[in-house]
């Protein structure tokens, strides 16, 4: 039977066995940091690309650690290597680079023969994604989303209109006012935040029914802010 505790011994003296098992952890704990990734992400602009990248990047660093060993002129070798080359890749949310560090701690920790740290620091670091994901911890918007629309300059579409958003909106403000149609239409944009229980579709299907409304577009706001 593998003993686990006979596996964390020195870099300088690694073994076939070792150097396998480390590399196996460091693919499951990265696969799991991926997973975890793709379970709590909310923006847009997914990438599958990415998802491989963090299981990838962490077997490469259990790698480049147990090439370097206790070698300090390896270690200068593979940093000089390194930075021959340019990462040009541009994260739009900060959210990504932290799961790349992750991905890139347990590689790392694999690679130096720390898998209990490597273990733990990984089921804890997932744990705290999840956490964070299912609780209002961090939302600060105080609105739903972005919703425009033209409707004619008539007094009785605007009564029709203050009667559908004070109905289904908790609170909602004018962001933009302008004149289409030499003054004879106008278009709107609202920051709108729905009452309880309220559906985005029974809220558009009451402002459709409104006279000459036209280009109902409601926005969500995690949309709206990445945008």
């Amino acid at each position: 039977m593998l003993d686990f505790m006979s596996l964390q011994t020195t870099s300088g003296n690694i073994t076939t066995i070792s150097l396998v098992y480390s590399l196996l952890l460091a693919f499951i704990l990265s696969t799991l940091i991926a997973i975890t990734y793709e379970k709590t992400y909310r923006a847009l602009s997914y990438s599958r690309n990415y998802v491989q990248t963090l299981v990838l990047i962490s077997i490469i660093a259990a790698t480049v650690m147990h090439a370097v060993g206790d070698n300090l002129a390896r270690g200068l070798g593979i940093m000089a290597a390194f930075a021959v080359i340019r990462f040009r890749t541009n994260f739009k949310d900060s959210r990504d680079i932290v799961f790349v560090f992750a991905s890139l701690a347990v590689g790392v920790s694999c690679g130096v023969n720390g898998y209990s740290i490597a273990i733990v620091g990984a089921i804890t670091f997932i744990i705290a994604a999840f956490i964070l994901y299912i609780s209002p911890f961090g939302e600060s918007s105080f609105f739903d989303g972005m919703l425009r629309f033209s409707l004619e300059n008539e007094g009785d579409n605007k009564q029709e209109l203050e009667k559908v958003m004070r109905k289904f909106s908790k609170t909602f403000a004018l962001i933009t006012l302008r004149d289409m149609a030499q003054g004879n239409r106008l278009d709107y944009a609202y920051q709108v935040k729905l009452k309880k229980n309220v559906r985005h579709d029974d809220f558009i299907e009451a402002l459709n029914k409104i006279p000459s409304i036209k280009g109902v577009h409601f926005m969500m706001q995690e949309a709206t802010v990445e945008l």
